[in-house]
């Protein structure tokens, strides 16, 4: 069983190996026809319920052969120009081979003694995106495992500089829009989900600045405190950005933290024309970027950025085996000070990666790509009679219901764009997300494919309209 281990005695067996698994992968992307196959769970359960974990196959040839019908045959494809789905992006070739190194090295970026220059590079990276933002010499920040890791440590950090030890009366302030991660951490801190408030959004489903600055003069008057105001940089639905110089400045005013999600919007750092977009995001006392969506990142790649890194002591615990407090005299660089997780993956090396062998304004003309891609498609959507668009995007995400002619109520319009949708994914001709507008059923484009066209979006949207008349013809005939 040593000849399973990577070592040095093992470097030709794992050569050989590795080649295999990425020419087989190569391999079926290059044949990949569509992003989903159609498979159901009850067609694919049985097969991987099939398989004996307790009888071992002995080679990795067999053990790849075995992944084509377990995995690699149905898995659902974000590379391809018609998966249009979730908040998942195509991934760039360096960032790929960084995760390669970084799984065969598995350094633990927790301690120096356990990363080396994998802390520093780290680090590096961390000054490079306080530097995108705006923040001054004292910022910081460290990578996490996502949106919601980010969002929870930027709201813990708030509550303990809270000017208050009485949770009950802390309240965060958030659009409606927001993420969902707003009202989990709320409860995970303690606060419980009444501690949001939710302040509504304006046609362009921007958050109100008006009436959080009412809402922000309601809690002081009732003794409460503003803990937090979270302005999001890409809603998830709408891909929408808060006015931010408006809303630093009213936390600024009532003394509130001010976090940016910025794990759509992110890719805005980079992007050589629309960085403008993010104007007051400086001003932030925290930002949650997600390199895993607009910068082309394969899952996972995340971080959380404070403007004032001293803020970051409130996530410390010293632990003599670990990382003991004479390490910060010795000024040694334990990444585990700022992390709520320990053990952590080399993620940012695939960011150093990406930016060593592209640039950053190579990322950015890609994220200008999809954001174009976006404007072309509410054109479609707009000039389509057959469909309803809410909103003109600021990123590249569209919100669209198909309005079939045959329907006779808003109900029926909601049952035809379900259908649709379901129809389509079982097609696997194309994947589109779907999404509830004032208690609506509707469909979503996330475009973050460059590869996509406007005839590819032409296309799903007559695929679209095709599943909602046969579905709406079928009901009409079975009444």
């Amino acid at each position: 069983m040593r000849s399973h281990l990577l070592n040095d005695a093992t470097a030709e067996s794992y050569r050989r190996s590795v080649t295999e698994g990425v020419e087989r992968v190569a391999s079926r992307l290059a044949a990949t026809r569509g992003p989903f196959t159609g498979v159901t769970p009850a067609e694919l359960a049985p097969v991987i319920d099939a398989v004996d974990l307790d009888r071992p196959l002995g080679d990795s040839s067999a053990a790849l052969d075995e992944l084509e019908s377990v995995y690699l045959r149905d898995a659902v494809y974000f590379h391809h120009p018609r998966y249009l789905g979730h908040l998942n992006c195509p991934v760039v070739i360096p960032a790929v081979l960084g995760e390669a190194v970084l799984s065969a090295v598995n350094s633990s970026l927790d301690t120096w003694d356990q990363s080396a220059g994998g802390t520093l590079i780290e680090r590096k990276l961390i000054d490079w995106t306080n530097g995108r933002i705006g923040f001054g010499p004292s910022a910081d920040g460290v990578f996490t495992s996502g949106g919601s890791q980010s969002n929870l440590q930027s709201l813990l950090l708030a509550r303990e500089e809270a000017k208050t030890d009485d949770l009950s009366k802390l309240r965060i302030f958030s659009s409606e829009c927001s993420h969902f991660s707003v009202q989990k951490s709320a409860q995970l801190l303690g606060l419980g989900r009444d501690a949001v408030v939710s302040i509504p959004v304006d046609r362009n489903k921007r958050m109100q600045s008006v009436v959080l600055a009412a809402q922000l003069e309601a809690c002081r008057a009732e003794g409460l405190v503003p803990m937090a105001i979270v302005a999001t940089a890409g809603t998830t639905d709408f891909g929408s950005i808060d006015p931010l110089p408006e809303i630093a400045a009213l936390a600024e005013e009532y003394g509130a933290w001010m976090h940016v999600d910025a794990a759509y919007g992110c890719g805005l750092l980079a992007s050589p024309t629309r960085r403008h977009l993010l104007d007051g995001i400086e001003r932030a006392d925290s930002v949650t970027v997600d390199f895993h969506k607009s910068f082309f990142q394969p899952v996972s790649s995340s971080a959380i950025l404070v403007r004032d890194g001293a803020t970051l002591r409130h996530a410390t615990y010293h632990a003599d085996y670990l990382n003991p407090a004479r390490t910060v005299a010795e000024r040694i660089p334990n990444q585990v000070d700022k992390s709520l997780q320990t053990t952590r993956r080399f993620d940012a090396l695939k960011l150093w990666m990406t930016l060593r062998v592209m640039g950053a304004d190579g990322v950015g003309q890609l994220f200008d790509e999809v954001c174009d891609l976006a404007a072309e498609g509410f054109a479609l959507l707009a000039g389509d009679p057959r469909y309803d668009v809410v909103v003109e995007p600021q990123l590249s995400t569209l919100v669209y219901r198909c309005i079939p002619a045959a329907a006779a109520s808003p109900e029926e319009i909601d049952r035809a764009n379900l259908h649709a949708r379901k129809a389509l994914f079982a097609s696997g001709e194309a994947v589109v997300a779907g999404t509830k507008v004032d208690g609506r059923q509707y469909l979503k484009f996330t475009l973050l494919n460059p590869e996509t066209t406007a005839a590819d979006i032409a296309a799903v949207l007559d695929l679209i309209a095709g599943h909602a008349e046969q579905y709406l013809g079928e009901t009409l005939v079975h009444a």
